[in-house]
């Protein structure tokens, strides 16, 4: 079997499997209870340091 087809079949079907599993989950790990408060404080970061001198 020639590469070219053996890479299209899986990509035809373990492929967008494992990308719709990945999807799934990482809408999932951003919507989970909590994450806001996270998101929030990782937003501040940049700002954490910023004096007016």
């Amino acid at each position: 079997m020639e590469t070219y087809t053996a890479l299209r079949q899986f990509a035809d079907s373990w492929g967008l499997l494992c990308m719709t599993v990945f999807f799934v989950g990482t809408i999932l790990f951003v919507f989970r209870p909590g994450a806001k408060v996270r998101a929030q404080e990782a937003a501040m970061i940049p700002l954490k340091d910023d004096h007016d001198d």
